[in-house]
């Protein structure tokens, strides 16, 4: 499955989240490292909800990106 993943910069640091796995959340010091941390966080997150009983939801959030006049 492919999950959209959001990726913020912040102060010192990057932090994601999938918006379809509330919860699953990571942080890193460079984009690569967030991007490795919640490829992990992902797959954590999954086996957790498995375990539990719980249904795993599929993909349906998606990204599109917006041009806008300055």
């Amino acid at each position: 499955m492919r999950y959209a993943v959001v990726i913020e910069q912040a102060i010192g640091n990057y932090s994601a989240y999938v918006p379809d796995l509330p919860g699953c959340i990571a942080t890193g010091q460079t984009l690569s490292e967030v991007e490795s941390e919640i490829s992990e966080a992902i797959a954590f997150h999954m086996e957790g909800m498995v375990e539990d009983g719980l249904p795993v939801p599929h993909p349906s959030s998606q990204v599109e990106y917006i041009e806008v006049a300055a």
